[in-house]
């Protein structure tokens, strides 16, 4: 440890190094619930990529691991500290270095906070998609490195698709520069797609350039009241059927729509099986939303009501992000789950999560991406009463053996972290974890970076 530290001394400012126990202990995990967490030697939050450079040259020579984290929003425990290691915290390296309206790229440290960017690049008439419900406070480093999504991902995809190059400190403290600013090239290996959902495993980002596009003109939505799950999930399947492109489609179940009204006292209506909120940003919303209107009564829905302005639309978009932290207040933990199934299976994932949650005798809300497909079942429990937070991890693991049966996957966008490395190889199978292996020893042979995490 005096070692460590001497080292780490040598090329950090003072400021740079956390080593108060009760401190370093607010570092120890992310939002996730029944992952483990070490307790690490020391935090470093450096402001340059000289700094990063630095700690992982000492974590080299010295044989420690180094879990990098950014705001620790994650739900998969994917920024969860490890015995001994070096938390590398990426919240100062927190510059928009450039925005360039003509290339449409943003190029950023990994600590800028998406709203941010988000707002710093619509001043100059542009748009960064990827949206997280925690948009306000979590980092691009770390959308990066769990590959997030969000509620606009339905029309304008995942943080996958904009990230265009990287810069990336490796584990002996070498720089990687990957990818391009151009709106093509296929130079090579695609190593930035490589980088994108590694979780921190295989490198430190350090600078991304990011694809921006047009800003669209602002959304209007639609709220439509459904007696059941399965009608909602129909309306999902004919929207898509259509060849409607909304800009999102979302769906909060019962348990849902009351645990938000409790919480923020939104005024949703609280008798409806199922809300479905669909929104366009297209030059005339309104006939889009209509058309929308008449697919959603077509499919069984007891009500279909269009905003009438932008700041209505908000209104019902804000308690729809609130959905996951209303759910938290229904019990005293939750589990938040992250399974998504081709659109044609949504409404038998619902139908499945209803009834896992009757089998195990639990609370399960249910807020989706339904136009991805990509349902977050929230286990809702006690984790005072062991018998009732057993059950919940049964049924967590229930709902992602669930999704697997019907073609989809155990992670859409929060990653596997510590919470899903064991569903991680029986969903890629044994030659797929030995090949992903070996990538990880390729870039990291001495296993130093994140530990632990996805394998």
């Amino acid at each position: 440890m005096s070692d460590l530290l001497e080292r780490l001394r040598a090329g950090l400012p003072p400021e740079a190094l956390i080593t108060d126990p009760d401190v370093t202990a607010s570092y120890a995990h992310d939002m996730a619930s029944f992952c483990e967490a070490g307790t690490p030697a020391v935090v470093v939050l450096p402001r340059t990529v000289e700094q990063v450079q630095h700690v992982m040259r000492t974590a080299t020579a010295l044989r420690v691991p180094v879990v990098p984290q950014g705001a620790r929003t994650g739900l998969s425990g994917a920024a969860n500290a490890s015995d001994g290691c070096v938390v590398l915290s990426l919240v100062r390296m927190d510059r928009i270095l450039e925005i360039s309206p003509v290339d449409r790229i943003a190029v950023v440290e990994p600590g800028v906070v998406n709203a941010v960017l988000s707002r710093a690049v619509n001043e100059h008439g542009l748009y960064y998609p990827p949206d997280p419900s925690s948009w306000e406070t979590c980092t691009i480093g770390g959308n990066i490195g769990t590959a997030s999504g969000g509620l606009c991902c339905v029309k304008y995809g995942v943080t996958a698709e904009y990230v265009l190059g990287l810069e990336v400190v490796l584990a002996d403290g070498r720089l990687l520069t990957t990818g391009r600013r151009t709106a093509k090239g296929v130079a090579g290996y695609d190593l930035t797609r490589l980088f994108v959902g590694s979780e921190g495993s295989l490198g430190i980002i350090v600078k991304a350039v990011l694809a921006l596009k047009p800003r669209p003109p602002q959304q209007l939505v639609l709220a439509a009241e459904f007696p059941s799950a399965a009608t909602a999930c129909d309306a999902v399947c004919r929207i898509m059927e259509r060849g409607h492109t909304p800009s999102l489609l979302e769906l909060m179940d019962r348990t849902t729509v009351r645990a938000v009204n409790a919480m923020a006292s939104m005024g949703l209506p609280e008798t409806t099986e199922a809300l479905l909120l669909c929104a366009f940003d297209t030059p005339d919303p309104v006939a889009d939303l209509t058309a929308v209107g008449e697919l959603c009564t077509a499919a069984g829905a007891t009500e279909v009501v269009p905003a009438d302005n932008p700041a209505e639309s908000e209104l019902l978009l804000q308690a729809r992000r609130m959905s996951l932290t209303a759910l938290e207040t229904v019990k005293s933990a939750t589990m938040i789950d992250d399974v998504c199934v081709p659109r044609s299976q949504l409404g038998a994932m619902l139908a499945g999560t209803a009834a896992i949650a009757e089998e195990y005798g639990l609370t399960i809300g249910v807020c989706a991406h339904a136009g991805d497909g990509n349902t977050h079942p929230v286990v809702c429990f006690d984790h005072h009463d062991p018998d009732e937070s057993r059950r919940a991890r049964e049924s967590f693991d229930a709902i992602m053996a669930l999704g697997l049966e019907l073609g989809g996957t155990i992670t859409g966008e929060h990653g596997v972290g510590v919470l899903k490395k064991e569903w991680l190889a029986r969903e890629l199978g044994e030659t797929g974890v030995e090949l992903q292996r070996s990538i990880k020893a390729a870039f990291d042979p001495l296993g130093l970076l994140n530990p632990g995490k996805l394998f």
